[in-house]
This record gives C-alpha cells, sequence and structure tokens, in this order.
C-alpha cells in the first residue's frame, strides 16, 4: 500500500516536506490557512525542482510525475484518507497542541501524526490526542530536499510500530533517520543553538563583527556557514523561539536568549525572510 502523506504549512519547511515524499513517489496534500500560501509553497517546490533538473539530479519527467502528485488545500479536512499528517506550522506550542487536537479528530483512526517541530516536547503534544502510541516528532532539517538527517523523536507513548514506520518512510526519501530522547530541544538544536546564541553574545560583546565570529567558524572549526549567517538562515524569532523552549523545559540560564538576539527580533529583523538579521539581503 502507497502512504498518502498530508502536510500542515506550506512555509519553507512543509513545501520542502512536500517536495521531497513527491519526489519518492507517494502522493501528497498540502495544507494551508490561505491559498496565496499554498501558490508560494507550490512555486517554491517548482523552483527547487527545476534547479535539480538543471543540476540533472532529477529528470524533466520525474519532475512533473512528482508535481502531479501533491494537491494543495485551505481544508483542514483535506487530511481524511492519509496515513501519516505531518505538522510544519510556526514553533508555537499552543497552536501546535491546538493542531494535533483537531488533528486526532479529523485524521484516521491508523494514521500516524508527526510534528516538525525543532524543540517542542512530543510527550506534551501527544497528550492533546488520544492515539499518543501514534504521534511522533520528525524533525527534518532546512533545506529539506538537500539535508540528509531526519531527527525522529518519541514522546513517552510513542509506540516501537510508529518509530519504526516513521523510520522507514525517512529511508524511503533517501534521509538518514536518526532516533533522539524527548528533552526540549532534542539533539540538534541542544547543541546548535547555544552555540549560535554565544555568537549573539560575542557580537553584542564586542569580541568580534558579525563577519570576524562567522570567518573563525567557518575557517577555523571548518563550518559550511557561520553562525550568525546560519541564524539568518534558519529566521531569528525561529532561533528566540528554541532558546525559550530550552531555557522553560531546561531551567537552566545558559539557555536564556541573547538580548541583543531578541532586540533584532523586536525589530523585526528575523533574517534572510526580512531582508535584514545580522547581514543585510537583497
Amino acid at each position: 500500500m502507497t502512504d498518502r502523506i498530508a502536510v500542515i504549512g506550506a512555509g519553507q519547511m512543509g513545501n520542502g516536506i512536500a517536495h521531497v515524499f513527491a519526489q519518492a513517489g507517494m502522493p501528497v496534500t498540502m495544507i494551508d490557512v490561505s491559498d496565496d500560501a499554498l501558490r508560494r509553497g507550490r512555486e517554491t517546490i517548482e523552483k527547487n525542482m527545476d534547479r535539480q533538473v538543471k543540476k540533472n539530479t532529477l529528470s524533466s519527467e520525474d519532475r512533473q510525475a512528482a508535481l502531479g502528485r501533491i494537491a494543495t488545500s485551505t481544508d483542514r479536512g483535506a487530511v481524511g484518507n492519509a496515513t501519516m499528517v505531518i505538522e510544519a506550522a510556526t514553533e508555537n506550542t499552543d497552536l501546535k497542541f491546538r493542531l494535533f487536537a483537531d488533528l486526532d479528530r479529523i485524521a484516521p483512526a491508523n494514521a500516524i501524526l508527526a510534528s516538525n517541530t525543532s524543540s517542542i516536547s512530543i510527550t506534551r503534544i501527544a497528550a492533546q490526542t488520544k492515539r499518543p502510541q501514534q504521534v511522533i516528532g520528525m524533525h527534518f532539517m532546512n533545506p529539506v530536499p538537500v539535508m540528509q538527517l531526519v531527527e525522529v523523536i518519541r514522546g513517552l507513548a510513542t509506540s516501537d510500530e510508529t518509530t519504526r514506520r516513521t523510520a522507514d518512510l525517512a529511508r524511503a526519501l533517501g534521509k538518514t533517520p536518526v532516533e533522539a530522547n524527548d528533552f526540549p530541544g532534542f539533539i540538534a538544536n541542544r547543541i546548535l543553538l547555544p552555540m549560535i546564541n554565544e555568537a549573539c553574545f560575542a557580537l553584542m560583546e564586542g569580541v568580534g563583527s558579525a563577519e570576524s565570529i562567522d570567518q573563525v567558524m567557518k575557517l577555523g572549526m571548518n563550518h559550511p556557514m557561520g553562525p550568525l549567517a546560519l541564524a539568518d538562515f534558519i529566521g531569528l524569532d525561529t532561533c528566540v523561539a528554541i532558546l525559550e523552549v530550552m531555557h522553560d523545559g531546561l531551567g537552566d540560564p545558559k539557555y536564556r536568549p541573547c538580548p541583543l538576539l531578541r532586540k533584532y527580533v523586536a525589530a523585526g529583523w528575523l533574517g534572510r525572510k526580512t531582508g535584514q538579521g545580522f547581514y543585510k539581503y537583497t
């Protein structure tokens, strides 16, 4: 039986997730609150697939077939025949809780409900449903079509079968699933965000310019992208949200978001998506 995937959210992560499932041969329904968001998401998928065709990593025929597998809807009820629903909404606890309570009501009884959350407790998300054994974290990395890793996070009640099926689906996409336990930030952001936050403190305290800090990490530590440029890529508002989840959940002051990071978010300087963060983008 072919898996049928529903993706909640057509933004940066949601359209990437829809892209890789469709390319792997699975029918996908991408769901968002507005037709405009769905149009932008679909255009992004088309552009990214065009890039793959130019690089000869995808044939024109396979591109057309993959695009033909992607349906869009503004009606959440479109999850009605999915075998897996993947939530890729904004990193906001209350929003995710409301979504999962709703998805539990309308998705098929045997469907897995997965969250692409980068830091919020899967156990708490699962507790909003009557099927906690079928709720799991499936944390893709950005950009989804390029990055190899999928963090698979078990909640306290997640079953072995749900975990196995989720890992198998990740492998079917050509990804590598890595299991993480349900602690704030999981593995990836538990390690990454304190590094980004410390880079923000170093900038605030005048230890070096943004360019100097990023150059040191690129040339000295062989990182492909400096931490401040990476923060701009992730979105500074998302960085603050993840740090707040870790600060609240772990209670350690070392996770306190840097005041400069908060100031940039308050100014609306969120990184690449707004054209201004630690760097300016045209």
